[in-house]
């Protein structure tokens, strides 16, 4: 369970985004009276990834919120606070830039309203929000960090490779083209280039899982210079998706009928990353039985 708070204009909105991207269920101002029973609310319906927002929108409740935090750190779940603060400079820049008001501004909801009252308002602000700052397990100055560099920053505190979920699972999937280029595909390769076992008679009737058809293409100085460059740019590629908190990658690799060239490279491929990276591979071939299917389908029709 995550708690964001912190100064408005920090970020928080930012960091629950990235939260939610995470997997996390998020609920954003939330009166802290009500904080016990939506959490017990969630756990009975199987969310176990919570993520809350906490600020000065509350209002009244916010007297609140650090005894019902204590609350939920005693009972036993995993509890991170995560207190979001920047300059008062950076604050009136950001206020300034989106011409909203902030909550507590003295000028009430005039847009940006008086840079003056603007800084009134963090001061007060500040004051109300030291008792949750006090609490943080994680106190984040997002004074000269962009929202992109927030987001990675959220993604590498509570994201796949931040030790507390499982790692991004790495799909393989081959293909043919004449049936369509798969619609998840992150990442598509074409391996058309490559010899085709298919005009070799023998292998014809075999796919790509066969060691004879495997040996085929994978000996081929062409597959063998595509493997060589791919997993250069896999090894350089999923870590960095990893990091910006994918959950699921999907690489598509297509030959002409997805039978032979694909999949056996795709196996190949597979078999190089789990070596190299030691990441969880999924890998199907979604038309290696379309050849047999359509031969089925024309002897009937005869």
């Amino acid at each position: 369970m995550v708690v964001v708070t912190g100064l408005s204009g920090a970020g928080r909105s930012t960091a629950l985004r990235a939260l939610e991207d995470l997997g996390f269920f998020c609920v954003d101002n939330l009166p802290t009276l009500l904080v016990e029973q939506t959490v017990a609310s969630c756990e009975r319906g199987g969310m176990r990834r919570l993520a809350l927002g906490i600020d000065v929108r509350v209002r009244s409740f916010l007297q609140g919120a650090g005894q019902a935090l204590q609350l939920l750190a005693a009972s036993g779940r995993t509890l991170h606070i995560v207190f979001l603060d920047a300059s008062d400079e950076a604050l009136l820049r950001r206020y300034s830039s989106t011409r909203r008001p902030h909550p507590l501004s003295t000028t009430g909801a005039e847009p940006g309203g008086a840079p003056g009252a603007v800084l009134e308002g963090i001061r007060i602000e500040r004051e109300r929000l030291a008792p949750l700052r006090a609490l943080a397990s994680r106190v984040l100055d997002t004074t000269r960090l962009s929202v992109h560099e927030l987001r990675r920053r959220v993604v590498e505190e509570f994201g796949p490779g931040a030790g507390r979920t499982n790692r991004m699972r790495t799909r393989l999937l081959s293909f043919g083209f004449k049936y369509g280029v798969p619609v998840d595909a992150d990442l598509s390769l074409d391996v058309r280039f490559i010899d085709n076992p298919y005009f070799v008679d023998e292998l014809r009737p075999l796919s790509g899982l066969d060691r004879s058809v495997a040996q085929f293409v994978l000996t081929r100085p062409d597959a063998q210079g595509f493997l060589e460059r791919t997993m250069a740019l896999l090894e350089f590629l999923l870590p960095r998706y990893e990091a910006e908190g994918k959950s699921y990658l999907t690489v598509a690799i297509g030959c002409t009928g997805g039978r032979h060239r694909s999949v056996a490279i795709a196996e190949r491929i597979a078999e190089e990353l789990k070596a190299r990276l030691s990441v969880h591979v999924d890998i199907s071939h979604r038309d290696i039985g379309e050849v047999d299917r359509e031969a089925r389908l024309d002897a009937s029709a005869r």
